[in-house]
């Protein structure tokens, strides 16, 4: 069915824009709310699977609890595993800017770092900078088809370990002490480390995307220099700009997106202004890759141990 007879058929009022012709649509003239009718549900998330990030605006009539209410609908909520939610709701974490480690200016896909990471993110603008604070989305289904045929065999056989201990300096150049102070405090105090097929098949699609990002530490039998190399390569094709959507937030805004087949990127560009987000997170299924096998928890929530003092 196409997005148009959807629309007319589950909701009459609701127009639906596609942003790019890879990724994203804006879906106008609906209020969202977790009194939504199960069709309704239905229609918004084919819209989901098929465009990978949707975009409404004027949805300011959300509150933490009414966002949690409906994201609720699409599942089970999660918690994020290593930061506190807001108090009285399931999964809202809020990620305000002028706090430490809220600026998200890295290519990921959220909490890879776990085996059943969230399926689907709904991000809503809260306090919106008056210029800067874009977020950019990518198709990852979309770049595996970009592949060549013996880069796809190649990334199908490879696994990829994931973990929130990364080299946070060397990817974070423009994080401030504030930032740095957040992750060896809070991010990084407990350790968590996944093995995931660089090809995942998504469960509702079949589609093959591609499970990357900069969460990715290495690549099992894979030396490091190689890996990298292999890092920079897939992550070529799935950031290249024609792979992407852009969203220019105003307060009020919300985001949907289907966090099996998309990294998103949080542009670091509006300096001191104030900008908060909140996110809902809806609990995913352990990725399987293209031969069947699933993915591998190797370390859940380990102390890291206190830095030796020189």
């Amino acid at each position: 069915m196409s997005d148009t007879a959807l629309i007319d058929n589950l909701i009459p009022c609701a127009d639906v824009i596609k942003r790019a012709a890879r990724i994203g649509a804006e879906i106008k003239n609906i209020k969202l709310s977790g009194d939504l009718s199960d069709q309704t549900i239905a229609a918004i998330n084919h819209l989901l699977l098929e465009h990978k990030v949707i975009f409404l605006r004027d949805q300011g009539h959300l509150d933490d609890a009414e966002q949690d209410r409906f994201a609720l609908r699409f599942g089970d909520l999660v918690p994020h595993p290593t930061r506190n939610v807001v108090k009285g709701t399931a999964s809202i974490l809020e990620l305000d800017a002028a706090r430490g480690g809220n600026r998200a200016d890295i290519w990921h896909v959220d909490v890879s770092f776990v085996d059943a990471y969230p399926k689907i993110s709904v991000l809503r603008g809260v306090v919106i900078p008056a210029f800067g604070g874009d977020t950019i989305w990518s198709n990852t289904a979309a770049a595996y088809l970009d592949l060549p045929q013996p880069l796809q065999r190649l990334a199908n056989e490879l696994w990829a370990v994931h973990s929130n201990i990364y080299d946070y300096q060397a990817l974070r150049v423009r994080a401030r002490d504030a930032d740095k102070k957040h992750y060896d405090e809070v991010d990084s105090k407990t350790i968590y480390e996944t093995e995931h097929p660089v090809v995942r098949v998504h469960p509702e699609t079949s589609e093959r995307a591609l499970v990357l990002g900069d969460l990715v530490q290495r690549f099992v039998g894979i030396p490091k220099y190689d890996g990298q190399k292999l890092l920079n390569l897939f992550q070529s094709h799935i950031t290249m700009p024609e792979n992407t959507v852009r969203w220019n937030w105003k307060e009020g805004d919300v985001a949907i997106w289907d966090n099996r087949a998309t990294q998103h990127y949080a542009v670091n560009d509006y300096g001191d202004q104030h900008r908060v987000v909140c996110r809902a997170t809806i609990d995913g299924e352990v990725p399987v890759s293209v031969d069947g096998r699933r993915s591998v928890t190797r370390i859940r929530a380990a102390k890291r141990p206190p830095a030796k003092v020189a």
